[in-house]
């Protein structure tokens, strides 16, 4: 493959990744780490150097937009990323004392559960509820717009989803997986906050995280601009036409396809920690 065709390709599926991350909240990571180093035979470590800058174009690139339509919410996207990033600093502190193989198995199964719900679905009543006692004090409700017109909706079980932010970072750092899979989980199932506010809020807070990892990563050299830039083109493209989409698409198919591709990360995740590859 030539240097032009390894970029059209890297091109293509990072746009099919950041429309994707953008639809769900989860980040084109989930896409193009698996993509670069199976199909492509990038070494891992670039693959999700690269990865982690398409992460920062999401969040920049779909975040942008959704914040200006007013499905983002600031004020609860930076108070979650405070636990996020605790828990990513502790991650890593503890990603060389643990076993990544077990972990990314239990993360696996975990994930598993969590499609199985997403497939199922919530009543369409149980979207909106009255914000609990410490969310009201946090002031984290808010409003979305709905058919041209702005929903209210509250947010409850404010400490459990503290706590499943901790994890996701944790998680995060001891795996090298991007967390927005358990954050809109954790805002959408615990939090009980609309699921187009979870994924367009999850994809405000990742950029964050991503950032001070990326950090890490171009300091030891795991950043090569000839994979980075494409990805990063690509996954911002992506990205910008999900934003679009996500707007005018129905609560239920949004579920779906989050479902199928936290269904996929799910199984390889296990493969990859049966296989030792993680």
């Amino acid at each position: 493959m030539t240097a032009l065709e390894f970029t059209i390709v890297v091109l293509a599926l990072s746009a099919l990744a950041g429309f994707l991350g953008a639809l769900t909240g989860l980040g084109g990571g989930v896409v193009v780490v698996p993509a670069l180093t199976l199909a492509l035979g990038v070494d891992m470590k670039y693959a999700i150097g690269a990865s982690l800058v398409s992460v920062i174009a999401t969040s920049s690139g779909a975040a942008a937009a959704y914040v200006r339509e007013g499905f983002s919410n600031i004020r609860i996207g930076m108070f979650l990323e405070i636990a996020t990033t605790i828990g990513a600093v502790l991650g890593a502190f503890l990603a060389s004392r643990f076993s990544t193989h077990a972990l990314a198995i239990v993360f696996g199964l975990i994930l598993l559960q969590a499609a199985y719900m997403s497939f199922k679905g919530l009543p369409e009543s149980a979207e909106r509820v009255a914000s609990d006692a410490l969310a009201t004090r946090l002031r984290l409700g808010g409003d979305y717009p709905v058919a041209g017109s702005p929903q209210p909706y509250g947010v409850r079980n404010v400490p459990a989803g503290f706590a499943m932010m901790f994890g996701a970072g944790a998680l995060s750092g001891l795996l090298g997986i991007g967390s927005g899979a358990v954050k809109v989980i954790a805002m959408d199932r615990v939090m009980r906050i609309p699921f187009k506010v979870s994924t367009t809020t999850s994809n405000f807070m990742i950029g964050v995280t991503a950032a001070a990892s990326a950090g890490l990563y171009l300091k030891h050299g795991y950043i090569d601009p000839q994979v980075a830039m494409p990805v990063m083109l690509g996954v911002l493209a992506g990205a910008l036409v999900g934003a679009k989409l996500l707007m005018h698409m129905r609560v239920k198919t949004l579920r779906m396809v989050f479902g199928a591709v936290i269904l996929a990360l799910a199984i390889e995740m296990i493969v990859n920690g049966i296989t030792g590859k993680v």
